[in-house]
């Protein structure tokens, strides 16, 4: 009997997996620790394992889909992707568009100057100065709140930082939660000023009024992994403790 039930419960549970619905994430594997593509050609970072983590949980499958940052609404809006994982702050400029899970990370605006830098050292004195962030960001906002600046919009992280590294600008703007690490890399760069990034925290995004039922089934995942200890076990591994 109790071989009979073992066998039925493997049997219902292949069937579940065999129907569970692939899921489209849209991402941008440009924002190490968080996306990124390995040296074997596969994205990951924290938010694809946090995904994996989740899918578990709700029972779904699940594709991603590398596009470039700015691109994610979009597609998004246009029913290519279904959900968004790419370190995507909570805005309310944002949530005009989508709808956001509850908050998984919590981060903020890092300033960065060359370390020969000597003459800028305060928020004041940005007025005026070229400023690099990537495209579509909360940070590429922040820059463009600055009196004067001349922002310099740039589609990945990697050549806004290259920016600053080569004198075509004088400050770049970044999320801390992967500045420290480009800072660590280049001892050549220096963080002068640190703020609130005006965001709820890094979230996944939904088309607005589309996956409620989603939505909430994956808050809840969230609220399991962190209570079982499976989140810090996975931010521990892609080393982006909150600072």
């Amino acid at each position: 009997m109790k071989l009979l039930f073992k066998c039925l419960i493997s049997i219902t549970m292949l069937i579940v997996a065999a129907n569970a619905q692939t899921i489209k994430v849209g991402t941008n594997a440009t924002y190490p620790p968080f996306e990124f593509v390995n040296e074997q050609n596969q994205i990951t970072g924290f938010d694809m394992d946090l995904m994996a983590e989740i899918a578990k949980k709700v029972g779904f499958k699940f594709e991603i889909v590398n596009i470039s940052f700015d691109s994610l609404i979009p597609a998004l809006k246009a029913g290519k992707i279904d959900i968004i994982a790419a370190a995507m702050s909570a805005t309310p400029e944002r949530l005009k568009a989508v709808d956001f899970s509850k908050p998984y990370y919590h981060t903020m605006n890092l300033f960065i100057k060359r370390a020969d830098n000597k003459e800028l050292t305060k928020f004041e004195q940005l007025e005026g100065k070229k400023i690099s962030a990537q495209l579509g960001t909360v940070q590429e906002m922040a820059a463009r709140e600055i009196k004067n600046a001349q922002v310099m919009a740039i589609d990945e992280i990697f050549g806004a930082v290259m920016a600053v590294k080569n004198a075509k600008a004088d400050a770049l703007i970044v999320d801390s939660s992967i500045g420290y690490g480009y800072l660590k890399q280049n001892p050549d760069l220096v963080e002068f000023l640190h703020l609130p990034d005006g965001s709820e925290g890094f979230s996944f995004a939904f088309n607005k009024g589309k996956h409620t039922e989603l939505q909430a089934k994956i808050n809840a995942a969230i609220d399991e992994l962190k209570k079982d200890g499976t989140y810090d076990k996975q931010i521990g591994r892609a080393s982006c403790r909150e600072r």
